[in-house]
C-alpha cells in the first residue's frame, strides 16, 4: 500500500483538512501513513520466521482511532494500537510479544479491520520452562479481549487464527479496502458522527463524484495523489475500485414516516417478510422538518477505495479531490488536468484522518 515504513515528513504541500477538536487527542501525531507499504518489497526482506516453540497468530482488530497516535509502536508517551496490543497480550501471556501490523494507520484514523500477526510461546505457570500445546485461536481472542476492554475499550479482537511460522501479515496481505465517510449539511455535526467523519456543510452533487471516480479508476502514475514525503519507488498504481454511495447515516433510527411505510408494507403482506429497506436513500427524509427536539437528518457518503497498494496518503488524496467535484470547487476535467500533471502541487487538500477507515485487509487463507 504505501510507503509506511518511513516517517512522515515534517511539512508537506498541502495540509490535512481539521476534524473538529476532541478533548481526548492523543499526546503526541503520529508521523506515520493512513495506507501501506509497497508489495515488492516482499521479495527484499525476511518474513521473521519464529522459533519451533512459538504459535504464529493472526489476529484481526477494530479500533476507533480517535485516541490513538497511530497503529505502529512510537515513543513511550504515545498510545498506540500495537501498544495497547502488546500489553494486552503480556498480560496474557505473562511476557512480552513482538506484534506486526498489515496496515500502519495515522492517528485518528479507523479500522473496521486491521490485521496483525503475533508470536506466543505458552509456557506452564506450575512448571515454569515446559512449554505447553498452543492455545486455541477461540482462547486468544476471548483472553486478549478481556484485558483489552478493561482499559479505554476502544480496540477488539474480531478474529483470529492459527498460521505458519513464516507468515507476515504485513507481506501477505493481497490487498486493502478503505472506506471513507463524508457527512454532508449545514447543520453542526452530531454529537454521534465527531471524529468518525469529515463534516462538509456544501451539499454534494453524487452524480459528478461519481464520474470523477471513473478518471481515477485503474492503473495510473498517482504522482499527484501522494504526499511529497512518498519515498516509493514508483508512483504507478492500480486502483481496482473507486466508487462513491450514498447511505444513511449512522446511527440509523426510522423517522415517523419511515415507521409508517414499513407498518404499510407489512399490512399489505399478509404474514409474509416486510423489512424496511434503509438503503435506498430518500432524499425527502433530509429536507423536511422533522419537529421540534428531533435533529434534521444529513446526507451521508462513503466512498471506497481499494487496490493491492497505495502511495502515501494517496487515498486521502483522492477523497480531497472527489469532494471538491461534489461542491463545485473542481470539475471532472479538473481532475483528469490534476491526473495527468503528476504533481501533488497541482492538487488540493487532502481529507482529514477522521473519516478514513481500513475495511479489510485480503489474503489467500487455507
Amino acid at each position: 500500500m504505501t510507503d509506511d515504513d518511513q516517517s512522515q515528513p515534517l511539512g508537506t504541500n498541502h495540509p490535512p483538512v481539521k476534524c473538529s477538536e476532541s478533548p481526548h487527542r492523543p499526546l503526541k501525531i503520529a508521523k506515520l501513513s493512513d495506507e501501506d507499504d509497497e508489495p515488492e518489497a516482499v521479495e527484499n526482506r525476511t518474513m521473521g520466521q519464529n522459533p519451533r516453540t512459538f504459535q504464529r497468530y493472526l489476529v484481526a482488530i477494530e479500533y476507533i482511532g480517535t485516541r490513538f497516535s497511530g497503529a505502529q509502536q512510537q515513543t513511550p508517551n504515545c498510545r498506540t494500537v500495537v501498544g495497547v496490543l502488546q500489553n494486552a497480550f503480556h498480560k496474557f501471556v505473562g511476557q512480552p510479544v513482538p506484534i506486526f501490523c498489515s496496515s500502519r494507520t495515522d492517528a485518528g484514523v479507523h479500522a473496521l479491520s486491521n490485521v496483525c500477526h503475533v508470536d506466543v510461546e505458552r509456557i506452564s505457570k506450575r512448571k515454569p520452562g515446559e512449554v505447553l500445546p498452543p492455545h486455541e485461536p477461540s482462547v486468544v481472542k476471548k483472553a486478549v479481549n478481556h484485558f483489552l476492554q478493561k482499559h479505554e475499550g476502544d480496540i477488539t479482537i474480531i478474529d483470529v487464527r492459527c498460521v505458519a511460522p513464516d507468515f507476515h501479515a504485513r507481506y501477505k496481505a493481497q490487498e486493502r479496502t478503505y472506506f471513507y465517510r463524508i457527512i454532508s449539511g449545514p447543520e453542526h455535526i452530531s454529537t454521534f458522527e465527531k471524529d468518525r467523519a469529515w463534516h462538509v456543510p456544501e451539499d454534494l452533487d453524487l452524480s459528478t463524484m461519481q464520474k470523477a471516480c471513473k478518471v481515477l479508476v485503474g492503473l495510473h502514475d498517482f504522482s499527484s495523489f501522494r504526499a511529497s514525503g512518498c519515498q516509493a519507488k514508483s508512483p504507478i498504481r492500480n486502483l481496482d475500485e473507486l466508487n462513491v454511495i450514498e447511505v444513511f447515516p449512522s446511527p440509523y433510527f426510522p423517522s415517523a414516516k419511515e415507521r409508517e411505510i414499513q407498518n404499510s408494507m407489512c399490512s399489505e403482506s399478509e404474514g409474509q417478510s416486510c423489512n424496511f429497506d434503509k438503503n435506498k436513500v430518500d432524499r425527502s427524509t433530509f429536507e423536511a422538518s422533522p419537529g421540534f427536539g428531533m435533529r434534521k437528518r444529513h446526507r451521508c457518503f462513503v466512498v471506497t477505495a481499494r487496490a493491492r497498494s497505495f502511495l502515501y496518503h494517496q487515498v486521502r488524496f483522492l477523497v480531497g479531490a472527489i469532494k471538491s467535484v461534489g461542491t463545485g470547487d473542481l470539475t471532472v476535467s479538473d481532475v483528469e488536468r490534476i491526473l495527468e500533471a503528476k504533481t501533488v502541487t497541482a492538487n488540493g487538500p487532502m481529507a482529514p484522518a477522521c473519516g478514513l477507515y481500513l475495511a479489510h485487509v485480503k489474503y489467500d487463507l487455507p
